[in-house]
């Protein structure tokens, strides 16, 4: 059945990846035996069948196309370890996550107006806590703007000041990469400088496009001197083409952190309600400023 399909292919996809990485045999045996076992439900019919097959393994066994399609075409389950099935299945959580917020109808709290037509706002959810909500009309296409948030990731810091590097530490597959990014000192900085390792994971609906993110675990952990190791509990950008423009963006932010204690103590929640839809707002104004430097060089 589906439920027990869907309840097998978790298994293999990171609850039990500690077993797995000690049986890596059994691992490539299991995810092969899925893949058999999909192929053939696929062939003998359903087809609304692939819908209700989680994202990640149907990009494993190559029943749906990746956002950018994969150069050399090997997507065979061999070429994922435990640990990479594992973090496709935190970045295909986390994207469901926040597909669920998105579809809710959420009574949102306005925190803040941007001179140029940006809005944030707020709403509380169970596990996350307050999740921001940043959004706003950008004069650039999709692909302009996925490309600058994804695929060009590592010169992020090039022009966003906030951060002073952002590495990609693995890449799992074509949609799919595990980050370590470093925000920027800062004088008069209330919770002083963060870093972030974090799964970022990308997955289209229609015409849209999202970038989700959220805080992972690797070994052996990159340290940054001075740094307060800060998670993502949800990140998730959603690129859609305006309708009638689609020269034109509506970006859409979903943001939920944990910053952690700062070196004097815990950081009052009015505060971070404070500094994140701040961090929110001052992003799209960088991201503002990227782009008309881009079209006006």
């Amino acid at each position: 059945s589906c439920t027990m399909l869907r309840a097998t292919v978790k298994l293999c996809c990171g609850i039990a990846h500690d077993h797995l990485r000690r049986l890596p045999g059994l691992k490539v045996t299991a995810v092969a035996a899925i893949q058999k076992d999909v192929r053939g439900l696929v062939v003998r019919g359903s087809r609304r069948l692939p819908s209700k097959i989680p994202h990640y393994i149907q990009r494993v066994m190559g029943k749906e196309s990746a956002v950018c399609p994969d150069p050399d075409g090997d997507i065979s389950p061999s070429r994922f370890s435990s640990m990479d099935l594992s973090y496709i299945a935190q970045g295909e959580t986390a994207l469901q996550r926040a597909l669920s917020i998105l579809q809710q109808h959420t009574s949102w709290q306005a925190e803040m107006m941007l001179d140029a037509g940006a809005a944030v706002s707020s709403a509380a959810f169970p596990g996350l806590g307050k999740v921001f909500r940043a959004e706003v009309v950008l004069a650039v296409p999709v692909a302009w703007l996925h490309r600058e948030l994804f695929e060009r990731i590592e010169q992020m810091p090039q022009w966003n000041p906030t951060l002073s590097r952002v590495k990609v530490l693995q890449r799992v597959g074509t949609d799919t990469l595990v980050t370590h990014e470093v925000t920027a000192p800062s004088p008069g900085n209330l919770v002083g400088q963060r870093d972030f390792v974090s799964v970022r994971h990308r997955g289209r609906k229609e015409t849209a496009i999202y970038l989700v993110g959220t805080a992972t675990h690797l070994e052996p952990l990159p340290l940054q001197e001075g740094c307060i190791r800060a998670e993502s509990r949800l990140s998730c950008i959603v690129l859609q083409p305006l309708v009638g423009d689609p020269g034109r963006t509506r970006f859409t932010w979903l943001l939920s952190m944990d910053l952690k204690a700062s070196a004097t103590g815990w950081i009052p929640a009015s505060i971070i309600n404070r500094i994140l839809p701040q961090s929110q707002a001052d992003f799209i104004e960088h991201l503002r400023r990227h782009l008309s430097a881009a079209a006006c060089p």
